[in-house]
């Protein structure tokens, strides 16, 4: 797949792995039109990249979606590139009954299942009949090492990023013959407000790779069409090899 060239659509684009996918592929000469839930937080990713298109756009809602089909549709026909990346984690402990499901969309009105994957189905199948009229296009799903390796205090996320990986494979074989391309983009835990604070509350000393570190190896691997793109977190590798290694 190239990088340059293209008109790229990023969902939950105005911060962490999404802007910063943003601005790798306008550094790298495509034009990128993201989409947030959250108008300071778009505004404040146009003062930091001004060449980006903004949409504010809530996910979980369909109609949203439908709009914001309509206005890409319209104001940027050759659209050739969707990365679905919109997504949101919460520590839910079913123990205790619906109390952290209720709890987490009372304070923020989302949820998991919803943001991270019926809204990525839906706007799969918006776009995708526009991505065939294209001689060049691609879906790019953001998934998570957690649809490999699940953390039990994370089961929702890990489950719906499981799906992710899942309607990946099928979607690529669904398109095969056509011009659109299926990438997953498989990230390590990077730091970024994902789980707004969680990993600190719950003790946590170390939080990931930068999207910086994350993002230069992905675009390395758009360009050689490897279809599935899990990028190493070294530090982890490291410790995991050094455990494995006194236990042996």
């Amino acid at each position: 797949m190239r990088i340059n060239g293209n008109i790229v659509l990023i969902t939950g684009g105005a911060t962490g792995i999404g802007l910063a996918l943003a601005e790798a592929f306008v550094k790298a000469g495509s034009e990128v039109i993201v989409c947030a839930r959250t108008e300071e937080n778009l505004k404040q990713a146009k003062k930091k990249i001004p060449q980006l298109h903004i949409k504010k756009c809530d996910v979980y809602k369909e109609s949203e979606c439908e709009e914001l089909y309509n206005w890409v549709t319209s104001n940027f026909k050759d659209l050739n590139i969707l990365i679905n990346n919109a997504g949101i984690q919460r520590m839910i402990d079913f123990k205790n009954g619906t109390e952290d499901i209720i709890r987490h969309r009372a304070a923020d009105g989302e949820d998991e299942i919803e943001v991270n994957f019926r809204s990525l189905v839906y706007l799969t199948a918006l776009f995708t009949p526009h991505l065939m009229k294209q001689e060049d296009s691609a879906i790019i799903n953001v998934s998570s090492g957690l649809s490999f390796h699940p953390m039990a205090i994370l089961p929702v996320y890990s489950a719906t990023k499981a799906a992710v990986h899942m309607i990946s494979m099928l979607l690529r074989q669904q398109l095969e013959g056509t011009t659109v391309k299926v990438f997953e983009l498989i990230p390590p835990m990077v730091d970024t407000n994902l789980d707004k604070g969680a990993r600190k509350a719950r003790g946590q000393t170390y939080f990931g790779i930068t999207t910086e570190e994350f993002v230069h190896p992905a675009m390395k691997a758009f360009e050689s069409d490897e279809y599935e793109i899990r990028v190493i977190d070294p530090k982890l590798a490291m410790m995991m090899g050094h455990r494995q290694g006194s236990s042996s």
